[in-house]
């Protein structure tokens, strides 16, 4: 069964910004855009290297319970310019109403322009199950047991 995203714009966005939208057949990410601020929208949202802003969608999402949707980079972004999110991937919860907005950062050395209705990020839905948590005093034992950070390998 295919969930569906009911979407709404938020009071004073650009409704010809489009919604988001999966750009090939095989995409398991559909991309979302930038819908600026109407003082925004001629010059766009200037990102300075090292800087990081909260880029608004101006869209709202009802997502279905027992799943979530994931925020996640744009390699080309990433690859091109540096730019990328800070919290990838950042979680929409299905209980969560508000705007949705994208926290980018500019890890490049020039500045980044970030332009009305351009794709920012890209949404994947994922299925969500809830564990129960038990305290216990021992855990059963494994091969790798505590070993940590690169324990397996390499970094």
């Amino acid at each position: 069964m295919r969930p569906v995203i009911a979407v709404a714009y938020v009071k004073g966005a650009d409704t010809g910004v489009p919604l988001p939208e999966y750009t090939t057949e095989g995409a398991a990410g559909a991309d979302i855009r930038a819908n600026l601020a109407v003082k925004d929208r001629a010059d766009g949202l200037v990102l300075a290297p090292g800087a990081r802003a909260l880029v608004p969608t101006g869209l709202r999402l009802a997502i279905p319970a027992g799943f979530e949707v994931q925020v996640r980079p744009r390699s080309g972004l990433a690859l091109k310019h540096g730019v990328t999110l800070v919290n990838a991937p950042g979680t929409i919860d299905s209980d969560y109403r508000g705007p949705l907005g994208v926290i980018l950062i500019n890890l490049g050395d020039k500045d980044f322009t970030v332009a009305h209705g351009e794709r920012i990020a890209q949404l994947v839905v994922a299925p969500v199950v809830q564990a129960g948590f038990e305290a216990r005093q021992t855990l059963d034992d494994t091969a790798r047991g505590q070993g940590g950070f690169g324990s397996t390998g390499r970094g």
